[in-house]
């Protein structure tokens, strides 16, 4: 169980972000004891809060980084990121970690959103795609990991609680 939070701004003025998420982050705290780190531009400021499970390296703490092109944050668990990273690995995808959180954020980068069709598990995630500035949510069909957001004036706030 991970915490995740986000803000988007919706003006293209630079927003400091810095409190709100930090507010924010530690109302998950207990929710991800092993890292805390943040990503932020002008437009966008991700959080996390990591419990690792699957692969304790630091290499898959969040957010996660994808070829300078996508920034992730992901609360949950793809059950079948080893059979999806056999497929990616046969298509010429190449891994640095054992995490399903880079299968994910590589299924997106080839499939884009019909990632979603591939995955078995649950979860709750942003993308953010540093050329369009553009944000991907998703939550998972049952809403096992949940996905809250809404918006105050000129920005949009995503969280898992």
């Amino acid at each position: 169980m991970c915490g995740i939070a986000a803000i988007y701004n919706l003006n293209k003025n630079i927003a400091d972000n810095d409190l709100l998420i930090e507010k924010m982050m530690n109302e998950v705290r207990e929710r991800g004891p092993d890292s805390y780190e943040v990503y932020k531009n002008n437009k966008v400021t991700f959080g996390h809060r990591r419990l690792s499970i699957i692969d304790l390296d630091q290499k898959a703490n969040q957010p996660f980084y994808w070829k300078d092109k996508y920034v992730l944050i992901f609360n949950g668990a793809i059950y079948n990121y080893k059979e999806l990273k056999l497929e990616l690995e046969s298509l010429g995808y190449i891994f640095s970690t054992n995490s399903d959180t880079e299968v994910l954020i590589a299924c997106y980068d080839k499939w884009g959103s019909d990632c979603l069709k591939k995955f078995n598990g649950m979860w709750a995630f942003l993308i953010y795609d540093k050329k369009n500035q553009s944000i991907f949510a998703s939550r998972d069909r049952f809403g096992i990991k949940p996905l809250y957001f809404g918006r105050i004036k000129n920005k949009l706030f995503f969280g898992s609680e």
